[in-house]
């Protein structure tokens, strides 16, 4: 008779998942890119330059902006994306976690005092 697992197992099975996909993620940034026009003027002739893109992204509490070339945006892009999809995944495996951790091992005894 075959034994079916129990959610303990179904936890574990669950976050070696999510850490494997974690770990086939490849390069991971953080951070948006923006196109940016520039406005111009030729003569009377208004008219936009661009599209630029700007990848953004904060380095110790300040707002960092560096110009992409346009064959750099692309992969750039996919390294953003890979990061909110970890995020995603810890997300998920903290939660996880939590659960598997809390089923399968005692915490403090609660003591409960004599009322007087």
């Amino acid at each position: 008779m075959k034994q079916s697992p129990t959610d303990d197992d179904r936890l574990r099975r669950r976050i070696e998942r999510l850490a494997a996909q974690l770990g086939r993620l490849g390069c991971v940034l953080v951070g948006t890119i923006r196109p940016r026009w520039i406005p111009a003027r030729r003569g009377k002739v208004k008219r936009r330059l661009g599209p630029y893109y700007q990848w953004t992204f904060k380095d110790r509490g300040k707002t960092v902006t560096v110009n992409l070339a346009p064959s750099q945006v692309k992969l750039f892009q996919q390294a953003i994306d890979r990061q909110r999809r970890a995020d995603r995944l810890l997300a998920e495996m903290r939660a996880l976690s939590r659960q598997f951790l809390e089923a399968t091992t005692q915490g403090v005894k609660r003591h409960n005092p004599k009322p007087t």
